[in-house]
């Protein structure tokens, strides 16, 4: 496998397109898929039919990234409006991409099955691919997994949902030349080369914990021990339910979200708490089920920053030598971060060691454990390496 990353921070949507895609025109031959990352500042569907232009015949999909992404050239954008592309191709990988809107009429499982059936076809196969990479909107992403893992079965994936700068679903996704924002799109990953993910929260357990007895649905935890779960949490952090009313929750959670372990006690997802709600029960960004154990989680932000050299070094423990890097960095945690993301950049650039790569800041988290199920979370890093 080959690959080739490329940015653009021109100011307009069809300029950006057009010398993102020029850029890799003439950095690699042959390109099977364009992951591409950009700005919600920028017109989605021009900066698309811009690449499409400047790369005639290359599938391209991805998503909007929140403030920015980052290079090997450094962190891109802030201020500025930014796209990125990851080019991966070679005669060693068969690639098959597929991408849908959502459509209520549907539900998100038989979405992710159609999916699934197309990027076979796109690929020219009919098997399961030796891994898989996804982008959703932040909303039913357990859904269209299953959905796609009805057709294929257990199969290592990667990616991460759609994020804006404001948390308010301004968000894109990427399919060819349409732009949506609430779907899913997916690629098929057909080759004989190396692939290795690390995922993880990179916090600390803490010994506060307690079993979730009471949902409304999917990602309302109501009760924790028969206890309104804000009033648990609040308890946990030595804090008022008033300092975690509303969106106070998301900010103050960041350094302690919960966790939910898997069965083999492999993986802790993280569940970050979004909202804190009148009724003291509280959103989180990812499903929970009744009758769980949820683990307060411990961290700060010199534990946020310090995490992406740690996991990149645990992700080049499973591959000798990769083709590429391709890191999803969970959005809050980059907010959280904040001005110190100079010091994130630097890691990457240190720990890739001349490895193109391309780094997003999402909304969710996709990756899996070794012998565990893909699984989604939030505030969380799903490194991976490719080829």
């Amino acid at each position: 496998m080959k690959s080739f990353v490329a940015t653009s921070t021109a100011a307009e949507a069809v300029a950006a397109g057009k010398e993102v895609a020029a850029k890799v025109a003439a950095g690699i031959d042959g390109a099977k898929v364009a992951m591409a990352y950009g700005s919600c500042d920028y017109d989605a569907k021009a900066l698309l039919g811009a690449i499409a232009e400047g790369l005639p015949g290359v599938p391209v999909l991805g998503n909007t990234s929140f403030t920015g992404i980052i290079t090997p050239e450094g962190f891109v954008g802030g201020d500025d409006p930014f796209v990125g592309i990851l080019a991966l191709g070679g005669d060693d990988v068969v690639i098959g991409t597929a991408g849908a809107a959502r459509d209520t009429a549907e539900c998100a499982r038989c979405i992710g099955k159609k999916l699934a059936e197309e990027a076979m076809k796109a690929a020219g196969k009919d098997c399961p691919p030796d891994y898989w990479y996804m982008a959703a909107s932040p909303a039913e992403e357990e859904y269209y997994i299953k959905g796609v893992t009805d057709v294929i079965g257990r199969v290592p994936f990667f990616g991460g949902s759609a994020a804006d700068n404001e948390i308010a679903g301004k968000w894109w996704l990427y399919n060819g030349t349409e732009a949506f924002q609430d779907g899913c799109v997916v690629a098929f990953f057909y080759t004989d080369t190396q692939f290795a993910n690390k995922f993880t929260g990179a916090y600390a357990e803490t010994d506060k914990f307690g079993v979730v007895t009471k949902m409304d649905g999917d990602r309302g935890i109501a009760e924790i021990c028969g206890k309104p779960a804000l009033d648990v949490y609040a308890d946990w952090r030595g804090m008022s339910t008033d300092q975690l009313m509303g969106g106070d929750l998301l900010v103050e959670s960041i350094v302690a979200p919960l966790g939910v372990k898997d069965r083999m006690g492999d993986l802790v997802a993280i569940r970050h708490p979004m909202n804190g709600n009148d009724d003291h029960s509280i959103a989180v960004g990812a499903k929970v089920a009744e009758k769980t154990c949820v683990i307060m989680m411990d961290g700060d932000v010199d534990c946020l920053v310090g995490s992406v050299a740690k996991t990149a070094g645990e992700l080049k423990e499973h591959i000798e030598k990769p083709a590429a890097y391709f890191f999803v960095h969970c959005g809050g945690r980059r907010a959280a971060i904040a001005d110190r993301i100079g010091e994130v950049a630097d890691a990457f650039i240190k720990e890739a060691d001349g490895v193109p790569f391309l780094a997003e800041f999402t909304f969710g988290e996709y990756g899996f454990e070794q012998d565990g199920c893909n699984s989604i979370g939030g505030l969380m890093l799903s490194f991976t390496a490719l080829g």
